[in-house]
């Protein structure tokens, strides 16, 4: 197939129903860009026998030197169809534009997944049939599923079935079946997640419906006899039928992308259908499943009426086994007879030079290029099963708009013209900036080249040469020379003339140092929006407004900003073609947006009741930090410029300043690490740049001390964990008490970090409410009553909330939001259940005395009261206090300690006492607040800084009798090997301090599956490292695995018994402690104390070198 210029793009682009916007999605080296290629090649981009191997797509050098995609990216497609408009019917041609994405499958760019799922309205999705179902295929999964967008499940890289297991077809098509039923259970758990939300909603509905009912029978406006009747009564099943995937139906590709074949079950119907003499109808239904072909009867036969015969399934007999013949003879055992009947049998055209070729590949690829070419039956598919824009955004939309910020604001013109596909002119347009693409100045000319056709290029050169010969012709007779009869042009020595470029390169002379910067301006990195469009038309030069990711159309003033369109492409990989209007339904590149949009948003013609469509979670969250200096220190404002550029260039990246003037990047691992400080060198800021060792966060918690920990510490009539302390002037007595939560109570309020989220802005809200109602009133607030700190909330506090929102949010980002009586149900049904037996009295009921979690609020820390006077407020309260909490003060009613109380709790567990890290699991109990009233002279000043001081050294004082313990950042393994090397990975795992959690034989297949933990701070190189160590037999599969505690020792444990001092020295010096090593580095990282750190080394007096 020829390639398409922009005109015929710019028709296509007008005929939505011709338009199919796919993307597609894998794991890691399943095979995406080589499909891609193979798909690619129908449009004589590249050669169809280097598909697969040029990974065209991939446009970095360190994609293509790794051999993985690092950034999606988009082409559109030229095909054209032969269909028929109804049965009997002659098939006329169609012509069909694809919109392409192909997507990273590395963890460390989900981020990149998450960007091209909502512009797309189908997915390819991929998946090894070696490997099987793997973790990023579950997210990926489920990402469409969060979409709605309409998956087709691939099998590739079948070839491996048999070169590689030298399975049998019987045996292929077993593993295949299992296979198939692993995707579809990671669907039914998606549809019955889903199902129980529904289900807990429409109860939530029905009770709020009978308590009116209620209400209204007691204010006596309907009567108590009246029958209620109650439309929602009954529960609305989904059907779940068309979530799965089966081949019968059309929506399951067997294929293998690097030999360019693939097949559906539709295909091989037509196939067999005039040689067996079925229906296609019925063939479609039979061909997959468990269904025999009687060789005698030429019936199909179910399992049940096969009476003991030993058939084999239609699809091994009919399919598999023809795939394997073909592999066989040409691949595996080289027979050219049974090659040439195969080929007969096909009814195929091979050349004898393609025969008689020594390279088996390209027979093998001849063969099925015209058999079963990938193409073909992935494109048509494609165009068969995955929705147009007009028929995709009539299911989507609503279901998109309806979880849109205030979507009952939304305009109604609007929502109308995005479910109805709207493309005229006069409709509002909507777009969604999914993010934003760096380019260099260079690559956008707007003189781009116009394809010519092959009459138009043979016209332009008989004309050209026309000239020529004329130009001769008149300086020759200007010469005096008779030119007659034929003018034969001989070319040896002259060179030909110089064209336009050719005298541009001729002209160039070495450049200034000032004309060297004027070219460095001309070739910065320009931002363009990589967006799809769902209503109107977009022309070059309008008028558009950006709404932010926190636009409320309920505000329609806040985080709106006018733009106009300066450039509109669409996008063919690495080259960007030139438009001037795009319609609805496409995918397109569009300039004017730098500067102004950060990362993602909207795109609305109007000013007010727009959609924000830009509240989707983007995958992955940063978590590996390092600090940045640019080498010559004059040129920080470039590192500065280049890494803004960056943060708004990739989705996940993240740029922030501490408090200290230290500019960090954050990236979601160390791959993404990596390419994000090769892009900041040689694109963005294009300057030396000193990266520090990577930042790692840890977490703190607390464990009770051993019996003989417990015997050394100082006598004390209070229990253990218990402080009682008052302020110099005996203004404050306090006494408060801390210990450690149980583990289960901890991991459920990680998981649940959203929900507590939205639990405490509610109170915040009801807490201003009741505020505004006191001063109509004229009741004076007391400070900082609203929850809000009322002094010194500035500092290092806001920089670690900005640091490690995103890590408290990775555990519960696909975790259901509860609500507030779900939250506390199962809160308390925890404490109930995990609680060590001689805790069980003092965790009873103690969810309606939290006051409070911590750190940033949502942490998996709490503040419990135990002072009986209600002197905190409970948090988790569902009926709100309209009164102020009592004062414990007798003669100063005006002075409140409640903000002060909840300061110093958000203060402390933001920085524990090992390394200042977060603390986790831990639990203060307030068990008494007192103030006397013998002291009259102090200020209210005075006050407030005598029981911050006396707070923070109580909380902190009520740890130290405990065992630190350290808890770090973790990634969680996934392993596949084969058995021979097992011997080699466990050591390389336990040499970084990783922990082994299950080992298993993977069925069907010899490998094993290995999971493990290993902690962040020691995983660097860890995937080089395994492969170096198994000869590349590993392949490594990388996720977040939480907090956990994987050294369980205290970095500050002295020995004590003989045996002890003996193996470990008096001191515990002797031997590695490598919790002491992760806290002392942290700590020499945050300038604090590091006991018995050398300041200065080998220090020698002043004296003089001149003598």
């Amino acid at each position: 197939m020829p390639p398409v210029n922009p005109g015929q793009i710019a028709t296509l682009q007008k005929n939505s129903e011709h338009i199919r916007n796919i993307c597609i999605l894998a794991h890691v080296d399943h095979g995406k860009t080589s499909l891609s290629d193979c798909l690619l090649a129908t449009n004589g981009i590249i050669s169809p026998k280097l598909a697969g191997r040029v990974r065209y797509l991939d446009s970095r050098p360190d994609e293509q030197l790794r051999g993985i995609t690092m950034e999606s990216s988009a082409i559109s497609l030229y095909f054209k169809l032969m269909r028929r408009a109804a049965e009997g019917e002659e098939p006329v041609p169609q012509e069909f534009l694809i919109n392409l994405i192909d997507s990273p499958g590395h963890i460390d760019f989900s981020s990149e997944v998450s960007t091209a799922s909502r512009l797309c309205d189908g997915a390819l999705v991929l998946v090894d049939a070696v490997e099987g179902v793997c973790s990023q295929t579950v997210t990926v999964l489920r990402q469409a599923w969060i979409e709605h967008i309409r998956p087709i499940l691939v099998i590739n890289k079948m070839d491996r079935l048999i070169t590689e297991l030298q399975l049998t077809p019987g045996e292929a098509y077993t593993h295949l079946s299992k296979l198939l039923e692993q995707v579809n259970a990671v669907m039914g758990g998606f549809f019955a997640g889903e199902r129980m939300e529904d289900d807990l909603k429409w109860r939530e509905r029905s009770e709020k419906r009978l308590a009116k009912h209620a209400a209204d029978v007691a204010s006596a406006d309907i009567s108590a006899d009246a029958e209620f009747v109650d439309s929602g009564a009954n529960f609305e099943e989904k059907d779940d039928e068309d979530i799965y995937f089966a081949p019968e139906k059309n929506n399951v590709i067997f294929s293998s992308a690097i030999d360019g074949w693939a097949f559906t079950v539709k295909q091989f119907a037509a196939i067999y259908e005039k040689k067996l003499g079925f229906k296609r109808s019925v063939l479609e239904k039979v061909l997959w499943g468990d269904f025999y072909l009687d060789p005698k009867t030429k019936r199909v036969l179910g399992q049940k009426h096969l009476r003991g015969r030993a058939l084999k399934p239609m699809f091994v007999q009919l399919v598999l086994e023809t795939i394997w013949a073909v592999y066989d003879s040409t691949v595996q055992k080289r027979d050219l007879e049974r090659v040439e009947k195969i080929i007969k049998s096909l009814n195929l055209k091979i050349l004898q030079r393609e025969l008689k070729s020594r390279d088996t590949k390209s027979l093998l690829f001849t063969i099925f290029a015209q058999w079963l070419p990938l193409s073909t039956t992935v494109l048509v598919t494609v165009i068969e099963q995955l929705p147009s824009p007009p028929v995709a955004q009539k299911q989507r939309m609503p279901l998109i708009l309806d979880s849109a910020p205030s979507t009952e604001n939304i305009s109604p013109d609007l929502r109308k013209a995005m479910i109805d596909f709207d493309k005229s002119s006069e409709a509002p347009v909507v777009a969604y900036v999914s993010k934003m693409i760096a380019v260099p100045e260079s690559e956008l000319k707007k003189n781009s080249r116009v394809q010519l056709s092959a009459d138009e290029m043979r016209n332009a050169g008989r004309l050209k040469r026309q000239l020529e010969a004329r130009k001769l012709a008149a300086e020759a007779a200007a010469e005096g020379a008779t030119v007659s009869g034929h003018i034969q042009i001989i070319q040896q020595e002259s060179p030909e003339p110089a064209t336009e470029e050719q005298s541009e390169e001729g002209a160039k002379t070495p450049q200034t140092p000032k004309e060297e910067e004027a070219a460095e301006e001309e070739d910065k990195e320009r931002l363009i929006g990589f967006a799809r469009l769902y209503s109107g038309t977009v022309k070059v030069g309008q008028d558009l407004y950006i709404l932010g990711p926190k636009y409320d159309p309920s505000k329609p003033t806040d985080h709106i900003q006018k733009i106009k369109v300066t450039e509109l492409y669409y996008l063919m990989g690495r080259d960007l073609q030139f438009l001037d209007e795009v319609p609805a339904g496409n995918v397109f590149g569009i300039g004017g947006l730098e500067g102004k949009l950060f990362k993602n948003g909207t795109l609305c013609s109007l000013p007010q009741g727009g959609a924000n469509l830009a509240g989707i979670s983007m995958g992955g969250a940063p978590i590996v930090r390092v600090a940045l200096e640019p080498k010559n220190p004059s040129e920080l404002q470039k590192m500065v410029d280049g890494l803004k550029l960056l943060e708004q260039a990739d989705p996940c990246a993240e740029y922030l300043v501490q408090s200290n003037g230290e500019h960090l990047l954050l990236a979601a691992g160390e791959l993404h690490l990596e390419r994000c400080l090769k892009d900041l060198r040689e694109r963005f800021a294009k300057i030396d740049i000193q990266a520090s060792a990577p930042i790692v966060p840890f977490r703190e918690s607390i464990a009770w001390p051993t019996a003989e920990a417990v015997s050394t510490r100082e006598k004390s009539d209070l229990p253990l964990g218990t402080v009682s302390a008052s302020t110099p002037t005996k203004s404050f007595t306090l006494r408060i008490s801390a210990r450690p939560l149980p583990p289960a109570v901890t991991d459920y309020l990680v998981e649940n970090s959203l929900a507590i989220k939205k639990l405490y802005t509610e109170h915040k809200e009801r807490t201003s409410l009741e505020n505004k109602k006191r001063y109509e009133v004229g009741e004076e607030k007391a400070d900082g009553e609203d929850g809000s700190p009322a002094v010194g909330d500035k500092g290092e506090a806001p920089i670690k909330a900005a640091l490690d929102e995103n890590d408290a949010m990775l555990e519960a980002k696909h975790a259901r939001i509860l609500s507030l009586a779900e939250f506390k149900k199962g809160l308390q049904a925890v404490f109930d259940k995990e609680s060590p037996p001689g805790e069980k009295e003092i965790w009873a009921g103690v969810v309606d005395r939290i006051a409070a979690f911590g750190p940033r609020r949502i942490g998996p820390n709490i503040l419990i009261d135990a002072t009986g006077t209600g002197l905190l407020r409970p948090l988790l309260s569902e009926t709100p206090q309209s009164t102020r909490p009592t004062s414990p003060t007798n003669d100063a009613p005006t002075f409140d300690p409640t903000p002060h109380i909840h300061h110093t709790f958000q203060i402390v567990t933001s920085a524990g006492p090992l390394c200042a890290e977060p603390l986790q699991g831990t639990a203060f109990i307030l068990e008494s607040l007192q103030r006397t009233s013998t002291t009259t002279d102090e200020t209210t000043t005075q006050l407030r800084a005598s029981l911050l001081s006396l707070l923070t050294t109580t909380l902190r004082k009520s740890l130290e009798v405990f065992s630190p313990r350290l808890l770090t950042a973790t990634y969680h393994l996934t392993l596949l090997l084969p058995p021979s090397a097992l011997g080699k990975l466990y050591p390389t795992i336990t040499k970084r301090r990783g922990k082994i959690l299950s080992e298993e034989l993977r069925e069907g297949t010899p490998f094993f599956t290995v999971s493990a933990l290993i902690p962040v701070v020691e995983s660097f190189g860890f995937s080089d490292d395994v492969r170096k160590r198994t000869s590349g037999e590993v392949s490594v599969q990388i996720r977040w695995g939480g907090y956990k505690l994987l050294v369980d020792e205290d970095p500050f444990w002295v020995p004590r018994t003989e045996e002890e001092i003996e193996d470990w020295g008096e001191e515990g010096t002797r031997g590695e402690s490598v919790v002491r090593r992760w806290v002392e580095d942290v700590r020499k990282r945050k300038g604090l104390f590091v006991q018995g750190r050398k300041l200065v080394d080998r220090a020698e007096g002043q004296r003089t070198l001149k003598r």
